[in-house]
């Protein structure tokens, strides 16, 4: 029967983990429950256990930070007050720096601070977004149900990211591939049939002397050719780093054909998701805005946006500013422009990420559908024409001894 590891409260209120054997997730859940005991987390098998064994020694990442939102917003939700519900997450912490950060939140917060003041001192792995967002939530009195929203804010953002991701992996792969494919082809496979050939000369057709020389040419500097790839990759990478390379670079990646698209809508809708998440816990728009370009990655993107908060500041129109830019589409603008009209900005901001998010995952679809027959025939051309000048090769060698 299949296991299912568990994290729970049970009715005493304190935190309890173990493994559970049931035919289905839904009945494992089932069991649980009639047991009184209020889920933390339910996977299949002993993925709890390994994946805390597996991060041991890391820093608290995305992850954790994801975990630690949904289980306090559940223990929030149970009724737990913030104290109690923080000292339950630190007797589950199963990543000794998890138990650290837990632990020092739960001495600010016992010394008369707001959570949210608690977690400023981490500012770097939570951020300004979820920082301001439960700052919302302790003003408006409505904690867990902000700290839901953070959950499917987190999720959505990290499903996008993962996808595209993903998506990425395959082509990666096959590109290696097919480069390792094509050296080894030229570095050790033509080089057999060098001393076949060596005697040939002028004889030999043009196309076999071009692979011959160009396996000649790999096999005597192909040590040379690793060390100015790797040369040219360090140099890029530091170039990158600085201001005007990171700015450059950006702008070349936005005025690529279809990635450049793809990269647009993905930085809008983490904006424009941000900045609805947080209008819809009563962030003001200035804060929203401001808060929202610092998740934006690209550098062009975020020069275009910072003009934002003086113009709002000064009383014009987000959608105004959006469109004096010159550098947004019309969707931006004018679903921008139909929020404020209506006053649901917020909403509007959410269902244009939701949106971009569908463009972005179908435009990915689309590129790698291009991209993996071109690697694939363009891998199958170079090492149909390895093939063939080697054939014909052959044949002139046994015309001429004929």
């Amino acid at each position: 029967m299949p296991q299912f590891s568990y994290k729970a409260i049970g009715r005493d209120g304190k935190s309890l983990s173990g493994v559970i054997e049931a035919e289905g997730l839904e009945l494992a859940s089932r069991q649980l429950r009639g047991q009184g005991f209020t889920l933390l987390k339910l996977e299949a098998g002993g993925e709890l256990n390994t994946r805390a064994d597996r991060a041991a020694g890391k820093p608290p990442g995305r992850q954790d930070v994801l975990s630690m939102t949904s289980e306090l917003a559940v223990l929030l939700r149970a009724g737990l007050p913030l104290d109690r519900a923080l000292k339950v997450l630190i007797d589950m912490a199963s990543l000794p720096q998890m138990h650290q950060l837990l632990s020092e939140m739960l001495s600010a917060v016992k010394g008369g601070k707001p959570l949210s003041q608690a977690m400023q001192a981490h500012g770097q792995l939570f951020g300004t977004f979820y920082i301001s967002m439960v700052r919302s939530g302790e003003a408006s009195g409505q904690l867990s149900a902000v700290l839901d929203r953070l959950v499917e804010y987190l999720e959505n953002a990290k499903t996008t990211r993962d996808s595209v991701l993903s998506a990425l992996i395959y082509p990666a792969i096959l590109l290696v591939v097919s480069v390792l494919s094509i050296v080894l082809m030229l570095g050790f496979v033509v080089p057999q049939f060098q001393t076949l050939f060596e005697d040939m000369g002028e004889a030999l057709p043009l196309i076999t002397r071009l692979v011959v020389d160009a396996a000649e040419f790999i096999k005597s500097w192909g040590w040379l050719m690793v060390l100015l790839v790797a040369g040219v990759a360090i140099y890029l990478r530091r170039w990158a780093a600085t201001e005007g390379g990171r700015t450059s670079l950006h702008r070349r990646l936005l005025k690529m054909p279809l990635a450049g698209g793809i990269i647009f809508e993905f930085e809008v809708s983490k904006f424009a998701r941000t900045v609805g998440t947080l209008l819809g816990n009563g962030v003001s728009l200035l804060k929203a805005i401001s808060i929202a370009i610092d998740t934006v990655d690209n550098r062009v993107i975020k020069e275009a946006l910072q003009v934002l908060p003086p113009a709002v500041k000064a009383g014009k129109r987000m959608s105004v500013a959006l469109a004096d830019t010159g550098m947004f589409s019309p969707m931006v603008i004018q679903m921008t422009r139909v929020g404020e009209e209506s006053g649901s900005l917020g909403e509007m901001m959410l269902e244009l990420a939701k949106v971009f998010d569908g463009h972005v995952q179908s435009g990915v679809k689309r590129g790698l559908a291009l991209l993996e027959p071109v690697l694939i025939l363009g891998m199958g051309f170079i090492i149909a024409v390895i093939i063939i000048s080697i054939l014909l090769g052959i044949l002139s060698v046994n015309d001429l001894a004929a």
